[in-house]
């Protein structure tokens, strides 16, 4: 007899994570007997968060191949990306200037670009493929003698899908253009290296790898040579002058721990969630037909399986999953009722889009967990289609 899971399940992982037990007994310290200001620099109190934040920083930085003074920290992703991609544009004062981008960014960088078009600066969005990667020669060919900044993220939020970065890299550095990537839902998951990339800038957070939310990071390179960028917040001249503000000392412990457990585990843990992964697909696909999966397969995160259902309502979909806790898209935009714009720009229509589910597995996830989940899916899907007026 099958084991039966712990319901609800959870297998939404790329809206974020559940805290590692290992990380909340690091950060528990920092909250009432370590609680020092990393800025106060005349006592024991101060000195010990210092040295707390300086160590994080080492393990962050050691996560994705930088030099911790590259590592400044923020508040997440989403505030890691508008550092960039506004902080760039704000720090070069030559007009015309240019940014190119991809239309299936997160909206952590699409909304600042539309910003910055607000402002006068030209903004191109490069359309992907029908498999949801980025065409490098569609990016050369957007490329001006103006442009400044090229932002591709590393792994789509949605899809999954894995871009060709350091390809992307090849057309910039010779450029002299600046190369930023969104890398949240990729660090912790595969390898990522900032040398191997070639990017010059690079956003991540804790709470996406079984870290703590409301702590994030962005890699800027300090060499060949060091990058100019404007800070958002000023009123201190905190993390290098680039983001002013009190330390979030217990968040960045945490982030340090989360990143030193991805680091020593991450082969390991890929590789599992990944047959995991591979278990849902083919247990989906063996008791119904009419399946598709947006995006690539070859090119993809482990934990990641966006897959679309023929001749079905896609609110009823998601309703009738009432202990499998999974998204139809960004949870940043899970109040839209708008289909989703990433699985709109590789061609997906309407219907389908909003009759999809997006899987995300996790460390907690468990082979039970995936029966279950297949089990629950198949069945409803089926029930669905049976109600539908279009049924075949």
């Amino acid at each position: 007899m099958r084991a039966m899971p712990d319901l609800p399940i959870y297998l939404d992982h790329h809206a974020t994570t559940p805290v590692d037990p290992r990380v909340v007994e690091a950060m528990l310290p920092f909250f009432s007997e370590r609680f020092g200001n990393a800025s106060s620099r005349h006592h024991a109190f101060g000195w010990a968060a210092r040295d707390a934040v300086a160590a994080a920083r080492r393990q962050v930085a050691e996560l994705i191949g930088a030099d911790p003074r590259e590592i400044c920290f923020t508040s997440g992703a989403t505030e890691s990306d508008n550092l960039a991609v506004r902080g760039v544009v704000a720090a070069e004062p030559r007009r015309p200037l240019h940014v190119v981008t991809m239309s299936t960014e997160h909206h952590a960088v699409l909304d600042p670009c539309r910003r910055l078009e607000r402002e006068g600066i030209e903004v191109t969005r490069v359309a992907p493929r029908p498999d949801g990667l980025c065409d490098v020669a569609d990016v050369e060919r957007a490329l001006e003698p103006h442009t400044r900044l090229v932002s591709v993220m590393t792994a789509n939020n949605e899809i999954g899908v894995v871009q060709p970065v350091a390809r992307i890299a090849e057309l910039t550095r010779p450029r002299g253009i600046v190369l930023h990537t969104d890398a949240a839902q990729a660090v912790g998951k595969v390898p990522v290296d900032v040398t191997e990339l070639g990017v010059d800038l690079l956003s991540l957070t804790a709470h996406k790898m079984c870290g703590p939310k409301g702590i994030g990071a962005l890699y800027v390179r300090r060499r060949r040579p060091r990058l100019a960028i404007e800070p958002l917040v000023d009123g201190g001249g905190h993390e290098q002058g680039l983001r002013s503000g009190t330390l979030n000392v217990p968040g960045i412990v945490g982030f340090g721990a989360a990143a030193a457990i991805c680091r020593a585990e991450l082969a390991e843990e890929g590789a599992r969630v990944g047959r995991l992964r591979d278990r849902l697909l083919a247990g989906l696909r063996d008791r119904l037909d009419g399946v598709r999966v947006n995006g690539s397969l070859a090119a993809r995160l482990p934990h990641n399986l966006n897959v679309s259902f023929d001749g079905i309502e896609g609110e009823s979909l998601l309703v009738g999953l009432d202990d499998v806790a999974v998204s139809s898209g960004a949870a940043c935009t899970s109040v839209n009722p708008e289909p989703s714009h990433v699985l709109k720009a590789i061609g997906v229509g309407d219907e389908l889009a909003r009759a999809s589910i997006r899987f995300g597995l996790g460390r907690t996830t468990t082979r039970e967990d995936v029966d279950h989940a297949v089990d629950k899916v198949t069945s409803l899907v089926a029930r669905l289609r049976q109600l539908s007026p279009h049924a075949r």
